[in-house]
């Protein structure tokens, strides 16, 4: 369902990739782009990392929307103790994927959906795994420069070609890895009331 002015539910997020998946359940949204520092504190878990995020996301927004329903999403990857982010540069991209080839790496994608009028929020962190098989050089350096992910946590995004890099895919949804874990967030909808099938 296109952009809506004036609709309930806003997404609080300036990816296209969140916003198709959003449109996926058929309900009329806005969209407003959030502006927060995204840096790790010290000592902080990726747990905590990813819902104070995706609850930074949704609050950031609600001045602009106080009789709303906002979304607010954000990931992270984990690899070997380490909590990787978007690599912002081909360097790191190829970097991360040359460290990925043939093992496992866990996804962490917090959602929250913040109910501006009555001031409570709703929370959920979302895994899944990813298993990479052995990449040559030439595949990683290929793969960056035609799809230029140095936007995505992980350097791959899995809506495009980055479904050719896996070995296999361990989760309850895989939604999650593009950005929104959908079925987290319908149970979430129907208990505002929102339920996409609920017409």
């Amino acid at each position: 369902m296109p952009l809506t002015q004036n609709a309930s539910l806003v997404l609080g997020s300036s990816s296209r990739w969140r916003r198709e998946l959003l449109e996926r359940l058929q309900l009329p949204y806005q969209r407003y782009s959030p502006d927060i520092d995204e840096t790790p504190r010290a000592n902080e878990s990726p747990k905590a990392l990813v819902h104070r995020l995706a609850l930074s996301k949704a609050n950031a927004v609600a001045p602009h929307f106080p009789n709303h329903y906002i979304i607010g999403s954000d990931q992270v990857a984990l690899f070997e103790g380490d909590i990787l982010g978007k690599p912002h540069t081909q360097e790191r991209a190829c970097a991360n994927l040359a460290r990925f080839s043939g093992q496992r790496v866990t996804f962490l994608t917090g959602l929250a959906l913040l109910d501006t009028q009555r001031q409570r929020h709703y929370t959920h962190i979302e895994p899944f795994d990813v298993i990479f098989r052995q990449l040559t050089t030439r595949e990683i350096e290929r793969y960056v420069t035609l799809e230029q992910p140095l936007d995505s946590a992980g350097s791959f995004r899995m809506e495009g070609l980055g479904i050719t890099l896996f070995e296999a895919l361990e989760g309850r949804d895989p939604n999650a890895l593009i950005g929104l874990p959908l079925i987290a967030l319908c149970n979430m909808l129907r208990q505002v009331g929102m339920d996409p099938l609920d017409g």
